[in-house]
């Protein structure tokens, strides 16, 4: 059947269209689609009669050559651009690597093989994992020569290091590097001989003499963290900066400034002790008055000790108190849930339920000197968040009114197509309804266009991220590895389900990465959007869950509750950012 020219006028332009009358109108829409960048979902074509449906032959329109049409609707701005070709030829899953597919945007990670009692180790790696920084550095180090050896080659058996080496960092780059290259579960051998060898307490027999025992997973962290600290220095920067830098010191490790106060009999004659320490974790001490991190973690900041007082010539109780004097930009977060049970020989389990916060503010933790500088950099993200929710909440109404101006648009148009009689008809009737009535929102309003209120958002954001940059002190600027502002996202959980550390199962949860997604006014045209979604880690099994399976981690019973938690610093803008 031939094609009818006709013409389809919209927003003041008229666009020549070849009209199929043996398609359908949403074929129609798609042509229009194509001139327009009005997506076919937001199009109103307006006919006798009404809208075109999609599923409307356009036989039935008995349209004439030259005859003009009225579109109505806007483009939301996401897919109103004509798409270009793909700059690389499609690959289809079933014609990728196994690497590839790993590789892949959103792609399910991989999880780690049960070895025997070793999921308090699998839940740990994969927490490690989560830190992209760590990653990086991993990727660039060098093993020592003793333990180089045939690394490589045996990596895709996961027997990396069953030989000499020993080099437990060297072992853990391996892992993740096989890690990144499969979907599959994974079976981390070398890892874990390197492990037993270097601290055997990992390798004790379980009691009934079958196997391995089950361990803590806390203190896996920590011996983990240890040998990092030793031997991965930070890449990147003068050869002296990457010889003399841990990465665990830059970007784990915090700073404590502490004092111990003599029991008060002594009076004067001791002096309180001021001490400068370093911590890898803040403890969260539970008991039958803790309900909340927050209280946990003070609890942890003071402590007593025993020793003995020269002046008194005997055994008495001193004060330690403790604050924080620098943040690191990953804060692990332990809760002493175990304690050794002489009637039982066991590390029991308090079971107490401790809720967490996803985004944990410390600033009350810190010094004063420290919180001074901290303030004004928190305070001003909340003022920036707080403006972008009322930016976008005028958005939406902004959005609501242009609907209701388009609808009123069609409605009109649809009248002025009635005959006169019926026309002057339902103009008496509505005169008659609308009498006394107020006009909708209490007269004329004067509305901005939705571009007016896009460049108004992102002047608005950009200047508040300019006045924020300003007020970060310049040292904490130049303290690359720091918390800028006191604010910290979670990021993974360790969690445990049972009555003891030497028994019940590990997993972990580690927050899903965002997409990338284009943003013309985000640096390199580009941001990350994250879902929300947790990634859980059962060792070889992976699975996608929802937040709420985050905050049920508080705890309260032999159920799974969080053992560790590790918190990033919130994202604060670069200088390349609002400069560009």
């Amino acid at each position: 059947m031939a094609t009818i020219p006709i013409v389809v006028k919209h927003q003041g332009k008229k666009y020549d269209v070849d009209l199929d009358p043996s398609a359908t109108g949403e074929i129609l829409k798609f042509q229009l689609f194509s001139l327009t960048g009005v997506e076919p979902e937001r199009q109103s074509l307006l006919i006798k009669g009404g809208k075109l449906k999609d599923d409307t032959n356009l036989s039935k329109l008995n349209a004439k050559p030259g005859q003009l049409f009225t579109m109505l609707g806007t483009a939301s701005g996401e897919g109103s651009a004509l798409v270009a070709p793909p700059k690389e030829k499609i690959k289809f899953a079933e014609d990728m690597t196994e690497a590839e597919a790993a590789a892949l945007e959103g792609a399910t990670p991989a999880g780690l093989q049960n070895l025997g009692n070793t999921c308090y180790l699998n839940s740990t790696l994969q927490v490690l994992r989560s830190i992209p920084e760590m990653q990086d550095n991993l990727k660039v180090y060098k093993a020592d020569n003793s333990s180089a050896g045939s690394l490589q080659d045996l990596t895709r058996f996961g027997l990396a290091g069953l030989g000499s080496g020993q080099d437990l960092t060297a072992q853990l780059r391996d892992l993740y590097k096989a890690m990144s290259e499969t979907q599959e579960g994974f079976p981390p051998l070398g890892f874990l001989n390197a492990l037993r060898t270097l601290y055997p307490q990992f390798a004790q027999k379980a009691k009934n003499g079958h196997g391995y025992a089950q361990q803590d997973a806390e203190e896996a962290w920590s011996q983990i963290v240890h040998q990092l600290r030793q031997k991965l220095r930070i890449s990147g920067g003068t050869e002296q900066e990457r010889k003399d830098v841990a990465f665990i010191d830059r970007f784990m490790a915090g700073s404590f400034h502490s004092s111990l106060a003599p029991p008060a009999e002594v009076g004067d004659n001791e002096p309180v002790v001021e001490a400068d320490d370093t911590f890898l974790k803040l403890d969260c001490h539970i008991d039958q008055s803790i309900n909340h991190l927050r209280d946990g973690i003070f609890a942890g900041l003071t402590e007593e000790i025993e020793k003995k007082s020269p002046t008194l010539d005997r055994d008495a109780t001193y004060v330690k108190t403790s604050r924080i004097s620098r943040l690191p930009q990953y804060l692990t977060v332990h809760f002493v849930r175990f304690f050794w049970k002489k009637e039982i020989q066991k590390k029991a389990k308090i079971m107490r339920k401790v809720t967490f916060p996803e985004e944990l503010d410390v600033v009350e933790y810190c010094t004063e000197d420290l919180r001074k500088r901290l303030i004004p950099v928190r305070d001003k993200v909340r003022d920036i968040r707080k403006d972008e929710v009322d930016v976008e909440r005028a958005r939406k109404r902004q959005k609501i009114a242009h609907k209701q101006e388009a609808d009123r648009a069609h409605d009109e148009a649809i009248k002025a197509a009635e005959p006169a009689p019926i026309a002057k008809l339902r103009e008496q009737k509505e005169k008659k309804e609308s009498k006394g009535k107020e006009p909708e929102g209490g007269g004329m309003d004067a509305y901005k266009t939705d571009a007016e209120y896009e460049a108004e958002r992102a002047a608005s954001i950009m200047q508040a991220k300019k006045e924020l940059f300003q007020v970060i002190d310049p040292e904490l600027a130049a303290d690359e590895g720091a918390n800028k502002s006191g604010l910290y996202e979670l990021r993974a959980v360790i969690a445990h389900q049972g009555a003891s550390a030497d028994s019940g199962h590990y997993t972990s949860f580690v927050k899903k990465q965002g997409k990338l997604v284009d943003d013309p006014k985000a640096p390199g045209g580009t941001r990350r959007e994250e879902d929300g979604k947790w990634w859980w880690f059962n060792d070889d099994k992976v699975s996608e869950v929802e937040l709420d399976r985050i905050t049920a981690l508080a705890g309260g019973g032999e159920s799974a509750s969080a053992l560790i938690l590790l918190y990033r610093a919130i994202d604060l803008p670069s200088k390349d950012e609002i400069e560009e």
